[in-house]
């Protein structure tokens, strides 16, 4: 049982740093923020990794009612997942050096509007993350093809948990470099942890669709 559910708290945390490592908008945005304070940084951080928690709770809600309907297609839906997390993936390097231009130009007149406070940036950095639609695909492909043995319960309780403690441990991270470092990470740098980021999301589509 203990095993289990570190196996569970292990594919939790790698679904929170899959979701959270890629340096968009709102990592650049987090790092802008931290060059006016750690208070404010820290908590649209916090913001962030709430939002991933809640997108992995509704979809730990719905993906039991998915598998048990698709019961007996089992193998189906997990390529499904899998096709999924890998268009997700390849979008999201394909996009890597817009992101990258785009980081550079536009983050700074998004985050600079002079509003200051922590409940300010926590309510932005929540709504900002809120309507991003790929990060409910991104978890709802996860529990689907996870089927409806290991979703419930305290296994689901676990899962969600280490979402949100993987995606708040980055978020903070990057808070803190904006607050320490100005903010100002240098282009190799952004590229690289984008990069990491969806190909972390790449490795969970393939294991999706070999999962010997």
């Amino acid at each position: 049982m203990t095993g289990s559910l570190m196996t569970t708290a292990a594919e939790g945390a790698a679904a929170g740093l899959g979701v959270a490592m890629p340096l968009g908008a709102i990592g650049v945005l987090l790092l802008q923020e931290g060059r006016r304070g750690w208070r404010p940084a820290a908590s649209g951080a916090a913001a962030v990794a709430v939002v991933d928690g809640l997108y992995a709770a509704v979809a730990v809600l719905v993906g039991p009612q998915l598998a048990r309907a698709l019961a007996g297609y089992e193998g189906w839906v997990r390529l499904l997942s899998a096709v999924l997390l890998a268009v997700i993936a390849v979008r999201g390097l394909l996009s890597l050096r817009g992101a990258a231009q785009s980081a550079q130009a536009g983050p700074g007149e998004a985050a600079g509007g002079g509003e200051g406070g922590a409940f300010r940036s926590f309510v932005r950095f929540g709504l900002l993350t809120l309507v991003n639609p790929m990060t409910a695909l991104y978890f709802t492909a996860l529990i689907a093809a996870r089927g409806s043995g290991g979703s419930g319960g305290s296994g689901g309780a676990v899962y969600v948990a280490a979402v949100f403690a993987a995606s708040l441990l980055w978020q903070e991270l990057l808070a803190a470099a904006g607050a320490l470092a100005g903010a100002r990470l240098r282009p190799g740098v952004r590229r690289a942890t984008y990069a990491a980021g969806y190909g972390l999301v790449a490795c969970l589509a393939i294991r999706l669709a070999w999962p010997g």
